[in-house]
């Protein structure tokens, strides 16, 4: 079984969820009605995400879960856009707002995700620090 590093299953994957996303449509947004890789907003019960996102839900106290999401869903594409980067695990590993990006995996479940995304069996082990 081929082995890489944290870092380049974190590449395969990246370059693998950017092919669903959008200029409009966080990978949060994606994997949450696709049932892929971390499941996103779905992962969540509707009073953790109101949590997770508290400084949306707080000013709306009638916020709907469709609601909550649609405005999830912007902010981390409206973040990605100020870091610039490509996906919102991308922009979670630096700010940890909502979740921790790709600090939130370990390196079997990044092994699975490699497997259901990209059909690879890998093992991840992560990178020498010689």
């Amino acid at each position: 079984m081929p082995s890489i590093t944290r870092d380049q299953a974190i590449e395969k994957l990246r370059s693998r969820l950017t092919e669903v996303t959008d200029d409009n449509h966080s990978i949060c947004h994606i994997a949450g009605h696709a049932g892929i890789f971390c499941h996103g907003l779905s992962q969540w019960s509707f009073e953790e995400l109101k949590r997770r996102y508290w400084w949306l839900a707080e000013s709306r106290p009638n916020v709907t879960r469709e609601e909550l999401e649609r405005l999830a869903n912007a902010w981390q594409v409206g973040r990605q856009q100020v870091l610039g980067t490509k996906l919102a695990c991308d922009t979670q590993t630096i700010e940890h707002d909502t979740c921790r990006g790709w600090d939130e995996f370990d390196d079997a479940t990044l092994a699975r995700f490699v497997k259901e995304l990209c059909g690879d069996i890998v093992v991840v082990h992560p990178a020498s620090t010689a």
